[in-house]
């Protein structure tokens, strides 16, 4: 696997987790991966080398942990020593855990707080999260090399998306409510598969007792499909 293909395969997943709220910009997120496996995907899919620790499970670790030599840097000598790391069944389950131990610990507060990818990489080493003495300038070496900020913009767009989304979805829901309240009649038979979509979207409390017109932007908003059907 090429260093591309590895960026290819991870960097959505990092763009999904910071979309979900993870504190880590992608690019970051991408040039950790990169550093902690030297581009190559193992069958844990521990990607950053988070070890296991007090060993607390979190809702994306159930235990699971192998035995691997490591590199570290204690008082400017380096040492190989084996360790415990967590195992995954996924990376994204690998960089949500890894992100609860960053909102977890007052520690890591000056990496969530970073503003930008660069300052976030220092902090990732001020933090104490590697003992590489040069873990920060080696992040930004490969953030700048592959160009990886392009994924921090294409995360910003998709968070500026959904929530567009979400204030759109909260102004039907009022719309709705509204129309609904004008005058009352019974479910068009055109409206019902409409209507009974949206209750189950909870889009609405009562189908009954609506005007023509709720029941119609109801039926155009399900066939728009702003109007999940029920998986």
């Amino acid at each position: 696997m090429t260093r591309a293909e590895f960026i290819a395969v991870v960097a959505p997943v990092a763009v999904k987790v910071r979309v979900d709220g993870g504190p880590l910009f992608p690019s970051v997120s991408i040039a950790q991966m990169v550093l902690e496996t030297g581009g190559k995907l193992n069958s844990w899919n521990n990607l950053v080398g988070y070890k296991v620790g007090d060993g607390a499970r979190t809702p994306y670790w159930d235990g699971k942990a192998v035995s691997k030599k490591t590199w570290e840097v204690y008082e400017g000598r380096v040492e190989t020593p084996t360790a415990d790391f967590r195992a995954y069944a996924s990376i994204e389950h690998c960089l949500k855990d890894q992100a609860l131990l960053f909102f977890r610990l007052q520690r890591y507060k000056r990496v969530i707080d970073a503003k930008t990818p660069k300052e976030q990489a220092e902090m990732l080493q001020a933090c104490g999260y590697a003992t590489d003495p040069n873990y920060a300038s080696k992040l930004w070496d490969i953030i700048r090399r592959d160009q990886l900020d392009k994924h921090d913009r294409e995360a910003e767009k998709a968070v500026e998306a959904l929530r567009e989304l979400t204030e759109q979805v909260a102004k039907l829901r009022k719309e709705v409510e509204t129309l609904q309240k004008r005058s009352n009649m019974d479910i068009p038979p055109w409206a019902k598969n409409a209507v009974e979509a949206a209750v189950r979207a909870k889009l609405i409390d009562t189908p009954d007792g609506g005007s023509f017109d709720f029941y119609r932007l109801v039926t155009i908003l399900h066939r728009t499909g702003l109007i999940p059907e029920a998986e």
